[in-house]
């Protein structure tokens, strides 16, 4: 998933003068919001169910990464071994 920034900018002054606007622009569009200082990207506003879902894919990425990497490495259990590890039937 590509994060597009560039088509939701906002300068820091505009964030200060209206930031409900900018909060309703996030929620609305369900995409970050990129905050501008003299042009530059200071910040980035986000809504928290749009930060909590990316967080979520993010460690669930990382999860399979880790465990395609064990495999590769020959670090594997077989299901029953892990369930008697577990004390699960």
């Amino acid at each position: 998933m590509e994060t597009i920034f560039c088509e939701d900018p906002v300068s820091l002054t505009d964030l200060k003068v209206d930031p409900g606007r900018v909060v309703k622009q996030a929620l609305d569009a369900h995409r970050p919001v990129l905050v501008t200082s003299h042009g530059r990207s200071v910040a980035v506003v986000q809504s928290v169910t749009d930060y909590e879902r990316t967080e979520e894919e993010q460690i669930f990425m990382r999860a399979v990464v880790a465990g395609l990497a064990d495999l590769e490495a020959g670090r594997e259990v077989a299901l029953a071994d892990a369930k008697a590890r577990l004390g699960l039937k």
